[in-house]
């Protein structure tokens, strides 16, 4: 099968790579890839996507080759482009619109790059441009195409109506998705949409720690943004300290709200207990996982899909804790992880010490979180049902001549 796969900047860049594992595995099960970057960004960044460069076009979002493409394509192709840029009109918002006409140009060079790949589908990560490219390229090249969601890109409203109709399937991470979805359309979805999650490679098992590390060590791995909730963590441990109960949280991660986070810490006194790692590799957190470094990973996000922040330490027998919002109960829910309110320093406080003080509850956790992710995340069955579901819309094409 012959794929030409849409992303936002992977492999380049770093704001991808929790779907970098997937895309590995599809190669691994025989799937020939081309992926074409909406906007490349820096040089491969993960060292799991190496290989992935090479499979790469790389071109900026406009040159002076897309244009001439575009021009080229338009031309050869009219009907099916004029057809194309009027869907671009039910975009609901002038700054939709406008995001939409600045990918529409290297949306045609993809049709004529996929035509002359000879791929035989076309799919995109994310329903927002990156999805908006992958329907034009479809429209115009007549190759089919499908889409993968998650979690802000469907709230961002992109043209979805258009594209859960014109898509050949629509993959959404988790229920909460479609039902965002439902919500936005004023309709059930139904047909060509179904639920398959984001996945993981398994570990082998790793046996359960009784004992905890002294002071015991929380992790939380995400980007320093507004919406991951780490001012209400920390807010916790300083609830934690005051209570008489003295946690080590390790922040991994950058971002704009670093220099406040910092700021926090400071003004709570917690400088000895909470120590931010920065940008950390992927393989090195994962190596914090395998050996027994980490003794508890808590997520206190405030919307979220279901994050690989989540899933990978489930899979190496960790312990987690998180908020209940979005797609995370269907991780978490029975015992397979703890939960609590959204935007609670004290519920986080509260699980934290429940957790750390109790190992038969920490066992469950690690047992159920395990098996949770073997059911529904591991890497190698979700890819093979992907690749099922675009095995199903492949089609032929010849190549295309050159203008």
């Amino acid at each position: 099968m012959k794929l030409l796969y849409i992303t936002v900047s992977m492999p380049f860049g770093e704001y991808e790579s929790f779907f970098i594992p997937e895309v590995q595995e599809m190669i691994r099960q025989g799937c020939d890839m081309l992926i074409v970057q909406r906007s490349p960004d820096g040089d491969c960044y993960n060292r799991d996507a190496a290989g992935l460069d090479k499979r790469s076009v790389r071109r900026p979002l406009l040159n002076v080759e897309i244009l001439a493409t575009a021009l080229a394509v338009a031309l050869r192709r009219p009907i099916r482009t004029f057809r194309a840029f009027r869907r671009l009109f039910h975009c609901g918002s002038l700054m939709t619109f406008l995001k939409n006409i600045a990918v529409f140009p290297k949306s045609l060079w993809i049709a004529r790059l996929a035509r002359k790949w000879g791929a035989e589908h076309i799919h995109a990560q994310w329903a927002m441009t990156t999805g908006t490219m992958g329907m034009i390229a479809s429209e115009v090249s007549g190759i089919p195409w499908s889409c993968t969601l998650h979690r802000g890109d469907i709230v961002e409203n992109n043209l979805l109506a258009a594209k859960l109709k014109h898509a050949s399937f629509v993959r959404f991470i988790a229920n909460d998705g479609i039902a965002i979805a439902e919500s936005l359309c004023g309709r059930p979805l139904q047909g060509n949409v179904f639920v398959l999650h984001s996945c993981v490679d398994m570990p082998p098992q790793i046996a359960f720690r009784e004992t905890l590390s002294t002071p015991p060590v929380l992790l939380c791995a995400a980007f320093l943004h507004e919406r991951k909730g780490h001012q209400y963590l920390i807010e916790a441990v300083r609830l934690l300290r005051d209570s008489g109960v003295t946690v080590k949280l390790l922040i991994a991660g950058h971002g704009a709200l670093q220099a406040a986070l910092e700021r926090q810490t400071a003004e709570c006194g917690l400088q000895d207990q909470i120590a931010f790692l920065g940008r950390v590799e992927h393989s090195r957190l994962l190596d914090m996982f395998r050996t027994g470094q980490v003794d508890l990973v808590v997520l206190p996000t405030l919307h979220e899909g279901i994050p690989a922040g989540l899933i990978e330490p489930m899979a190496y027998g960790v312990p987690v804790l998180s908020t209940r919002v979005g797609g995370v109960p269907e991780l978490l829910d029975g015992d397979a992880g703890v939960m609590v309110p959204p935007r609670d320093p004290a519920a986080l406080a509260d699980a934290i010490r429940r957790i750390i003080a109790d190992a038969e509850l920490r066992q469950t956790l690690v047992q159920n979180g395990r098996k949770r992710v073997e059911e529904g995340w591991a890497v190698q069955p979700v890819v093979a049902e992907l690749l099922r579901r675009i095995g199903q819309f492949t089609e032929k094409h010849a190549p295309l001549d050159r203008p």
